[in-house]
C-alpha cells in the first residue's frame, strides 16, 4: 500500500516511506465493523538529535471497532464508548486508519545508530545536552548560592526570626 503522500501530508517531518505491507481482515455484523490488521513499513524521518535522516522500521498490529451512529445508539453496555470509532458516511476507509496508526507509532525520540552508540552527548558553543542523571548529579553537587543583592534580605529574615523566638 503506497501511503507516502498521505503520511507526508499528515506529518511533514516524514522524509520518505516505503510501500506498507498490510494484511488483515474486516468482520461485519449487527454490532458494527471490526477491523484488524498488521502493518510493516519503513519510514525515513529526521533524528531528534541531529536531524540526520534515519530509517525507522515499524511493525505493529491494530484492532479497531467502527459503528454507524445508529449502531452506536443501540450498542450494549459491554462495549465502551471510548473503544468505538463512529463512521462518518457510508464507507469505512481502511487507508485512513492505516495512515493514522502509522503516524501514532512514530516515537518521540528517534536516534541514528551512531547516536545510540555514542557515549557523549552533542554540545556546542555555550550549550550542551546532558542526561537526566547528569543533571540531577550536577544539581545535587551545586551549593545553593545567595544572590548578593538579596543577602541583606536574608539577614533581615534571620533578625525577625530571632525576635519572634524571644
Amino acid at each position: 500500500l503506497d501511503v507516502k503522500n498521505d503520511l507526508q501530508q499528515r506529518d511533514p517531518q516524514i522524509i520518505d516511506a516505503n510501500p506498507a505491507e498490510v494484511a488483515g481482515m474486516l468482520t461485519v455484523d449487527n454490532q458494527g465493523y471490526l477491523l484488524h490488521y498488521r502493518v510493516k513499513v519503513t519510514l525515513t524521518v529526521p533524528s531528534s538529535r541531529s536531524l540526520e535522516p534515519v530509517a525507522l522500521p515499524l511493525d505493529f498490529s491494530v484492532t479497531e471497532q467502527f459503528m454507524t451512529p445508529e449502531q452506536f445508539q443501540e450498542k450494549s453496555d459491554e462495549v465502551s464508548e471510548h473503544e468505538v470509532l463512529i463512521l462518518e458516511g457510508q464507507t469505512l476507509d481502511a487507508v485512513e486508519s492505516i495512515v493514522d496508526n502509522i503516524v501514532l507509532e512514530i516515537p518521540m525520540q528517534i536516534l541514528s545508530e551512531a547516536e545510540k552508540d555514542a557515549t557523549q552527548m552533542p554540545k556546542g558553543e555555550d550549550w550542551e545536552v546532558i542526561s537526566e542523571e547528569d543533571y540531577l548529579q550536577q544539581k545535587n553537587q551545586a551549593a545553593p548560592t545567595i544572590d548578593p543583592r538579596l543577602a541583606q534580605l536574608s539577614q533581615l529574615l534571620e533578625k525577625s526570626d530571632d525576635e519572634d523566638k524571644q
